[in-house]
């Protein structure tokens, strides 16, 4: 089992100086103490996960400030993006941190953020499918041909050229389908455990590993990365009341932004019939169902519980996501505990540990 820190819910509106004391701090944390990687979203318009609206950017910052943990996009969305952009962008972080780069994969879901591709909204898994296709080409250094301002063919490459001959990737999945053709391509999976049970984990991993055998690789070549809530202290109570009301905060916003997809997901509920004490009364019945274990919050004792559950469900990497609002201090205090937790699941540190 590998350990890894995953950002997705900084708040964009904040006024801070230091508003990415945690992204930083987090990251130095890491390096320090061999963990595979830090991961960093693609986010738009919203403050919530306001703070990184291009990871290729904060991944330059983080490469910079680290030399061991692996860079990577928690998760592209690529129907946003032209693939040729993504190449360049990447390939210069991959420098920058000789060759620790790792991209995944999104298709994206809020209709809002697709302003920037309206046209793409329709058929934005295809589109990512494809794309990523032509990422991986101009990353190996192959052309492609594209129409120029003459409206003439052209054949073009990317640059600078990446250190990495072949950029690792994640498809960052939750429904059958997409652990299935990640495994035709060989991609990795990035998955969450907060709207699947470990069974049903277990079906679409055993369905990701049949899917690589069927396309000649080694099943077990694939590498399956948890994203999954993260709080550790010396004492339960201390770490419910710590994690709640930010927690309720972040299912909130989560709710809110659900919302504002309108006509794009259905509910079993409606939220215009909603009163203030309705959605207190669904947020607090959230948060108890998630603190039961389907998040990584509580003791030492009590979270290795819940990973030797991901591991016999087939989950290769707990990626710790820490920045859902508890105070920085608490955070970073988390971190030790879950540092010793990380130390405990592997016999050799991969990276050398330096004194803190």
């Amino acid at each position: 089992m590998e350990f890894s820190l995953f950002y997705f819910s900084g708040d964009g509106s904040t006024t801070s100086r230091d508003k990415y004391r945690l992204l930083i701090e987090g990251a130095k944390f890491a390096d320090r103490h061999g963990f595979a990687a830090v991961w960093i979203p693609e986010r738009h318009f919203d403050a919530f996960g306001g703070l990184y609206p291009n990871p290729a950017v904060a991944g330059a910052a983080i490469a910079a400030l680290t030399d061991n943990i692996q860079i990577r996009s928690g998760s592209v969305v690529m129907p946003l993006q032209d693939p040729l952009r993504v190449a360049e962008e990447w390939a210069m972080v991959d420098n920058f941190s000789q060759g620790r780069v790792g991209l995944s994969f999104a298709p994206g879901w809020h209709p809002n953020d697709f302003v920037l591709a309206p046209e793409k909204y329709a058929d934005k898994k295809a589109i990512m499918w494809r794309d990523i296709q032509v990422v991986q080409q101009l990353w190996q250094g192959e052309s492609i041909e594209l129409i120029g301002g003459h409206g003439k063919p052209v054949s073009i490459n990317t640059f600078p050229k990446p250190l990495q001959p072949q950029v690792p990737i994640w498809i960052t999945s939750l429904s059958d389908e997409s652990f299935i053709e990640a495994g035709k391509i060989g991609a990795n999976i990035l998955t969450s455990p907060l709207y699947q049970s470990l069974d049903e984990i277990l079906c679409k991993i055993t369905l990701y590993r049949q899917a690589l055998a069927q396309s000649g690789r080694d099943p077990q070549s694939g590498k399956v990365s948890m994203m999954i809530h993260t709080f550790i202290g010396d004492d339960l109570e201390s770490v419910k009341i710590k994690v709640k009301q930010p927690f309720k905060n972040y299912l909130k916003t989560h709710f809110d932004l659900v919302v504002k997809s309108a006509g794009d997901l259905r509910f079993s509920i409606d939220p215009k019939t909603m009163t203030a004490r309705d959605l207190d009364d669904l947020l607090e019945f959230s948060f108890e169902t998630y603190f039961n274990g389907k998040v990584l919050m509580g003791t030492p004792t009590q979270c290795r519980t819940i990973i030797d559950s991901l591991q016999q469900a087939g989950v290769d990497e707990v990626a710790a996501l820490i920045d859902f609002g508890v105070e920085f201090e608490w955070v970073m205090e988390s971190l030790d505990f879950l540092k010793d937790i990380k130390h405990s699941y592997t016999s050799i540190d991969r990276v050398k540990t330096l004194v803190s």
